[in-house]
């Protein structure tokens, strides 16, 4: 049996998706506004900066339109930036991932916080500090009647790390699926400690906005080999059971899930605990078709997110980027995959 995103991939548009020269683009969530229009929020810093550690510390969430969902897509607005360094959020936004259901948008984001210096262009960023701050991610939540806001943002974090257990230092990366009721389920990525083994847990609620509850003190994907990371979640459900795209973030040498760094594995559950990997996990790998005839392994494909039109998936989106290796970029933008149907 074919993996079913794998089998459907199309070349992707060269000059498709969104990319701003002074800038580093990351993540990318699409959604279909009220104009009809294609709205795509995404991660960004100014180039300058370097791309290394300051996607924590100097980051915004930005949202970008076309009228086509393959793009270009051109900035429009900033939607979630700075504000008082006493909330969760206060310095950081980054990791949006946009929902629409019963007339209101979700955007779920990951924010932190930090003291001292804002790290400008050519400051170098100490391990401890760095470590400091990503130990400060928390998952948030901005709601809109209208894609072009206002949002009304959380001034708490949807879910709470707990001291002790494997998810004792962040929660971040959400990835969210809200069912007909609009009972919502949303998975996200944390840790023990720093180095140890990224996990993947699931908390729900009875409506998108909360309150979450884990709907299990253990992770999902619990793999008894430290060295099969993962992460970047995207989760849907269809009405009969819940479908999920990972990133395969393998150490060590490791083959992962897939046998390619990097690559999509696809799975499925009936609960949202209980996962099945499938028979041939690969989803979409960093080697890339593009529609000018060339083929290209790309440095990175992160932050998976699918488009949905009536039910079944049309586009897929990720991070990428060009660069001798993976993390090491001249440039980066958000790529879209067009899926057959």
């Amino acid at each position: 049996m074919n993996n079913p995103i794998n089998a459907r991939l199309l070349p992707a548009p060269v000059n498709g998706g969104y990319c701003e020269e002074d800038y580093f683009i990351w993540c990318g969530s699409c959604v279909k506004g009220e104009d009809g229009r294609y709205h795509l929020f995404a991660s960004r810093w100014r180039k300058e900066l370097g791309f290394g550690v300051h996607w924590l510390f100097n980051c915004e969430i930005v949202r970008a339109a076309c009228p086509v969902p393959e793009g270009p897509y051109r900035f429009e607005e900033v939607v979630l930036g700075r504000r008082d360094r006493g909330y969760f959020d206060g310095m950081n936004q980054h990791n949006p991932h946009i929902q629409y259901w019963n007339g209101t948008y979700y955007l779920y984001y990951m924010g932190t916080t930090y003291g001292g210096p804002i790290p400008g262009p050519g400051d170098v960023v100490s391990s401890v500090r760095g470590t400091e701050v990503w130990n400060n991610k928390r998952i948030g939540l901005a709601t809109s009647r209208s894609v072009f806001g206002p949002w009304e943002r959380s001034d708490e974090p949807l879910l709470l790390p707990r001291l002790g257990q494997w998810d004792g230092t962040v929660t971040t990366n959400p990835a969210v699926a809200i069912l007909a009721d609009g009972r919502t389920y949303m998975i996200y990525k944390s840790r023990e400690y720093s180095g140890s083994t990224l996990q993947l847990g699931v908390a729900v609620a009875e409506c998108p906005s909360g309150p979450f509850q884990r709907l299990s003190d253990h992770p999902i994907l619990n793999f008894s080999d430290p060295d099969k990371h993962v992460e970047d979640p995207f989760l849907w459900h269809d009405g009969e059971r819940f479908h999920l795209l990972i990133k395969d973030d393998s150490k060590n040498g490791s083959e992962g899930l897939t046998g390619e760094w990097g690559a999509g594995v696809y799975a499925t559950s009936t609960d949202c605990l209980d996962w099945k990997i499938h028979p041939e996990p690969k989803a979409y790998s960093r080697t890339v078709a593009w529609d000018d005839g060339t083929v290209k392994e790309m440095c990175n494909l992160e932050r998976p997110y699918l488009l949905f039109e009536d039910g079944v998936p049309t586009h897929l989106f990720a991070a990428t980027g060009t660069g001798t290796r993976a993390w090491d970029f001249t440039h980066t933008w958000n790529m879209v995959i067009p899926l057959a149907r």
